[in-house]
């Protein structure tokens, strides 16, 4: 373990055992690496990493304060180190999206407003029956943000936002290349739709499996 290490283990430490709380103000420097057994310096590199995971927050000219530690600032440091993925890597992202998204989706069944499922109407039905992949590739993102917001559940929200990225390539590449891309994704859009409004989260976890995993089977096939 490198110094830098050390000293963000027992800054860990110190919010873990609540000696330090959400929206606290660290002590000066001086004072916080005496207490800890730190440099100086392997304190300062430590309060910089984590800054840049949102665990920390440093304010010029005013001090360093623990964050809200709230989930989605958390795990927005996911989308960080999802923007470094490889392409071999996006079935891995692909499989995790089919796990996570269609339990969002069955959790969105209970909660979802009616205002909320006539807006997705509404939304499918601007789009049309010819969209350009674009289009429909942006739809897309929206049509699973709104739903998977809806499951009331904010860490599951962050999560699905931040494997996004990834696979919007993949979707934009199915769309350009497999003939009947656009017609399936609306297709099964309108069923996820349906089985919202009949409150079935059976139903709607399916078509949600469906639904990602025909753009995962596409990308095997292709590889």
């Amino acid at each position: 373990m490198t110094v830098t290490d050390e000293a963000i283990e027992k800054i860990k430490g110190m919010i873990v055992t609540g000696a330090l709380r959400p929206g606290d103000r660290l002590p000066k420097e001086s004072e916080l690496a005496a207490e800890l057994g730190l440099s100086r310096n392997s304190l300062r590199e430590a309060v910089r990493a984590l800054s840049l995971i949102r665990i920390l927050d440093v304010r010029q000219g005013d001090g360093t304060y623990v964050t809200s530690l709230d989930p989605q600032l958390l795990l927005e440091a996911l989308s960080f180190v999802v923007d470094f993925h490889r392409d071999d890597t996006v079935l891995e992202f692909l499989a995790v999206r089919r796990i996570l998204e269609p339990a969002a989706t069955a959790m969105a069944a209970d909660r979802i407003a009616e205002a909320e499922l006539d807006a997705l109407g509404a939304q499918l039905d601007a789009l049309g029956a010819d969209p350009s992949v674009e289009e429909l590739v942006a739809a897309d993102l929206e049509f699973h943000r709104r739903i998977v917001q809806a499951s009331g559940n904010s860490v599951l929200c962050s999560l699905l936002d931040g494997l996004s990225g990834p696979t919007t390539r993949a979707r934009v590449w199915r769309g350009l290349t497999q003939e009947s891309a656009v017609s399936r994704t609306i297709l099964e859009h309108r069923a996820i739709l349906a089985a919202l409004r009949d409150r079935d989260g059976e139903a709607a976890r399916s078509w949600a499996t469906v639904h990602v995993a025909s753009v995962e089977h596409w990308l095997r096939s292709t590889l």
